[in-house]
């Protein structure tokens, strides 16, 4: 997996950053400039024995990712990415499907957590769709921390996202 790193570091930024993210509705170009991930921060998840990256591929393409963090009887799902080109064409609900499948049954977790930027209202909102529920719990953007990119505004805050796997897990 770790020779999937730089790949799973381009799709991400392909998703998120740049005027290439704009191809697709998942886009922060708006929000952050400078960087999604970069390839220490990947080549570390990769290494987490409480991590598990997925990954969708086709015509030796990578077209999608994610991740999943076990803690406890949560996964944490992340670095969810989809090739700006194929965002709306259902890959990403079947790899987040698979996630949360994998999430119940094969981590043995209870719920799904996620964080999302607060003011990503359409995302948000797919979220909502798919069974998440806004928790109210906010956390603080690590403006200091260039690695997470270079905020644009100054109300920048995650809030935390969360859905029951009883459905998914067996």
């Amino acid at each position: 997996m770790a020779a999937d790193a730089a790949r799973i570091v381009l799709l991400v930024e392909s998703a998120y950053r740049g005027d290439a993210s704009r191809v697709g509705w998942t886009t922060e170009a708006d929000l952050l400039d400078g960087q999604r991930t970069d390839l220490d921060a990947v080549c570390e998840m990769i290494a987490d024995e409480n991590t598990e990256l997925l990954l969708a591929e086709g015509d030796g393409r990578l077209l999608a990712c994610c991740l999943l963090r076990r803690e406890g009887a949560v996964a944490w799902f992340g670095l969810f990415s989809v090739l700006p080109a194929l965002q709306r064409s259902g890959l990403g609900s079947r790899l987040m499907s698979a996630a949360e499948a994998h999430a119940g049954a094969g981590m043995g977790a209870l719920e799904i957590r996620m964080t999302v930027i607060d003011c990503r209202a359409e995302l948000i909102a797919w979220y909502e769709r798919r069974g998440y529920n806004r928790t109210g719990e906010k956390l603080p953007f690590p403006y200091r921390d260039p690695r997470y990119g270079i905020p644009r505004r100054d109300d920048l805050q995650f809030e935390v996202m969360i859905k029951p796997l009883r459905d998914t897990a067996g």
